[in-house]
């Protein structure tokens, strides 16, 4: 799998490229989560984002696909003893109905093939009055181009299904019927990043 073979050295990437907007985003994240949450972290990717809600969540569990990347999340997440970190499929969550107060997916709604179904299961697992925080690395709107590190990844492997600059981000949230329930925040800088924000309504 591409991701199990880019692991080890995915943060120096993230880090040197990216690091003023990956710094705002964990803590633009982190700020969203309260003491008492538990919360269902998918595609942790390298435990990023999993160390800022730590710090602040009663209890996290971290998942992904990838077992180069959980590798990664337990070397980098260790020290923390709210952390619990297992393998999980986006697509199909082996969790009940409501059991998290927040529901985090991080740069993964542009891999799949089937995001909608994804984030409906996102929105399952997560109670009535929670909310699922989808991080998403954009295009910068002032250029028609990808932006270098999506490029670097494809060229390596990574099999982008979409790509989403700002608007069309927000777009694709309202084709699928969040539009009241949903808010948004762009972090700018060399490679964009926005968050969306949907409030579960019962």
């Amino acid at each position: 799998m591409f991701w199990d073979k880019v692991a080890r050295f995915y943060d120096i990437f993230e880090k040197l490229y990216n690091g003023e907007v990956n710094r705002k985003l964990v803590i633009a994240v982190s700020n969203m989560i309260e003491s008492g949450d538990r919360v269902l972290e998918c595609a942790c990717g390298t435990g990023m984002l999993s160390k800022g809600i730590a710090l602040r969540c009663k209890e996290l569990i971290a998942t992904d696909f990838s077992d180069g990347m959980l590798k990664q999340t337990k070397k980098n997440c260790q020290h923390m003893n709210n952390v619990k970190i297992i393998k999980a499929d986006i697509m199909s969550l082996n969790f009940k109905d409501g059991e998290f107060d927040k529901v985090v997916a991080g740069n993964v709604i542009h891999l799949l093939d089937y995001p909608y179904e994804a984030l409906t299961e996102l929105i399952r697992v997560c109670k009535n009055g929670g909310k699922v925080i989808i991080p998403t690395y954009v295009n910068n709107e002032n250029f028609g181009k990808t932006n270098f590190f999506v490029r670097l990844l494809k060229n390596l492997g990574a099999d982008f299904k979409k790509q989403f600059n700002f608007k069309s981000y927000i777009e694709f949230f309202k084709t699928a019927g969040y539009i009241e329930n949903a808010e948004y925040i762009l972090i700018e800088g060399k490679m964009p990043c926005a968050i969306a924000i949907i409030t579960k309504i019962g």
